[in-house]
Order: C-alpha cells, then sequence, then structure tokens
C-alpha cells in the first residue's frame, strides 16, 4: 500500500481555510448550515447579528483558559516543583499580559482536546500542537509558529541504526497524536514484517516504557526527542531518518475568529520587538519560531 503523504494531505485541506498573517485579518467564511434556535428560545443581539465576541468575552472576564497535556516537554509540562512551565507557557504568559488577562493553564486529556474545546471548557489548545487536515478542518488554527520533525527515538545502545530497521519492531507514540496517525498511514505498518504500535496517554510514558525495554523506539516530535537528550540528558539517539515534517500552531474555536486574530497579531508583535526570540533562545539556545514579524 502506497504510503499517505501527511504535508500533501495537509496542505489540501489548509487551502480551504485563508489565516491571517501579520498584514491583517484572516477572511473565513461562516458556515450556512448554522442550526435555527429553538422555537421561543431568546436569541442574543449579537449572537442574531452573527457577531463575533470571542476577544471582548476573554478581556471582560480577564482570563484566557489554554488547553494542554502537560507532559509535553519542553512545550508546556509538569516540572518537579508542579508548576506547568514551558516554551508554549512563557509565549501565552507574554500574550496574556499584552492583552491584559490572566493565562489559566488547564490540563486536559490529549485524546479529547476537541471535545474540551469546542464544549468551552477551554479556550485554545497550545501545546506544540501539530497541524493536520482533522484539525484544520475542526478547529480555527493561527499561522504555523515552529516548524517540527517526527523522528524515531532508540536507546544508545541498540544496534537499530536507521527506519529500515524498525521492520517487525514495537514501537510506542502518543495516543491522538499526529505521530500515532503519520505512523499508522506508513509503510511499516503496511509491510510484510509490519511494525507493532503500542499507544500510550503521553510521550513520558513512552519514552518510559523504551527505558525499560518493553517497546524497541518511540515515534515523536524532533523538539521534544532533541529536547530530552541535550537537556534532560537522556542516553538516547535519534534515527537520522524519519517520516514527516510538521509545523505548530494554537487551535481556537472556529467561530472565535476575533480571538484567533489577535493572539496572531501579539504574536507578531513579539516577534518583531525581539520578545519571541528571547523566550525561544531561553528553551533551544536560538530563535527557532517561524512567526511573521509585524510590519
Amino acid at each position: 500500500m502506497k504510503k499517505v503523504r501527511f504535508m500533501a494531505a495537509a496542505a489540501a485541506a489548509l487551502m480551504a481555510m485563508t489565516f491571517a498573517g501579520c498584514g491583517g485579518a484572516s477572511q473565513q467564511t461562516a458556515p450556512e448550515d448554522t442550526a435555527a434556535p429553538a422555537e421561543g428560545a431568546e436569541v442574543s443581539e449579537s449572537a442574531a447579528s452573527g457577531a463575533d465576541e470571542s476577544l471582548q468575552k476573554i478581556l471582560a472576564n480577564g482570563k484566557l483558559i489554554l488547553g494542554l497535556d502537560a507532559t509535553f516537554e519542553p512545550m508546556g509540562y509538569t516540572n518537579e516543583s508542579d508548576e506547568i512551565v514551558g516554551f508554549d507557557i512563557d509565549v501565552a504568559e507574554e500574550v496574556c499580559a499584552r492583552m491584559g488577562v490572566e493565562l489559566v493553564k488547564q490540563p486536559i486529556d490529549w485524546d479529547t482536546k476537541e471535545q474540551d474545546l469546542a464544549v468551552g471548557r477551554i479556550d485554545c489548545i497550545w501545546n506544540g500542537m501539530s497541524i493536520n487536515p482533522s484539525r484544520a478542518e475542526q478547529m480555527n488554527l493561527s499561522d504555523p509558529y515552529m516548524k517540527n520533525a517526527m523522528v524515531f527515538v532508540v536507546p544508545a545502545s541498540s544496534e537499530v541504526t536507521s527506519m529500515g530497521d524498525l521492520t517487525g519492531k514495537n514501537i510506542a507514540v502518543q495516543n491522538g497524536s499526529s505521530a500515532q496517525e503519520i505512523l499508522e498511514a506508513s509503510e511499516l505498518c503496511t509491510s510484510d514484517t509490519p511494525i507493532s504500535v503500542t499507544a500510550m496517554a503521553t510521550n513520558v510514558e513512552a519514552l518510559q516504557q523504551l527505558e525499560l525495554g518493553l517497546v524497541d523506539a518511540v515515534f515523536l516530535d524532533s523538539v521534544v526527542a532533541n529536547y530530552q537528550i541535550t537537556s534532560a540528558g537522556k542516553d538516547y539517539k535519534v534515527l537520522p531518518d524519519g517520516l514527516e515534517e510538521e509545523e505548530y500552531a494554537i487551535g481556537f474555536r472556529k467561530e472565535d475568529q476575533a480571538l484567533r486574530d489577535e493572539v496572531q497579531r501579539i504574536l507578531c508583535e513579539m516577534k518583531a520587538d525581539g520578545k519571541l526570540g528571547e523566550i525561544s533562545t531561553k528553551w533551544f539556545g536560538s530563535d527557532i519560531t517561524t512567526v511573521e514579524a509585524a510590519q
């Protein structure tokens, strides 16, 4: 079976959406099949007119609720002091400071993140979330802010030296992640000696399985893998060949265009004044963000 190319599919899905860059707001048409209110139900003037009050609501409430799985080091995770920290958290804190609101960090189950967003438990998903067609369809995504590659990690002592050596092996992956989708659609799962895929709740648990010798490799984000090796001192090695390259974005509800555009505007402002690069250098040693600076 021919391997499904993730980036091609993502590009096709994203053509249906026009995102706002740093020069202006996006033009996204509201769905035409919006259900009519029940007979006798009261409808606010803003709802009746289709007005987008997402930004005003955040400003009025004085807080932005950010959803994350709190295990995705270094993007957003719980440290030894039981504090939620990370690159995405630092950036979100600065965005909220410029908006004049409090950042509320809400741990969620990554496998049900879309539902948490849809029902209003959180205001956005901001946790190294990769862009894929499904997410582009279900959410209103920001412009990409960082590139990422999906890679295989094995113990440094492993005899596995390339992706070709993984046939027939047991590979762990985070459940509900884009890594799982990519891996299960790859030729590794459809070859004559297919791999076994072990889905774990988090990347942390997947890497624990690797350290215990219960799996042969872990398939995950290069940002996470490299951070674990260089900063956490883990005795892993990253295979030279992976499957796909991706980009990270922030997810908002489809109808929350005003909120999405304000966060995007501030990110572009932070890129221009150097604050975004400062935060990136703190976590990665250099500015690896891809946000366009405000003009």
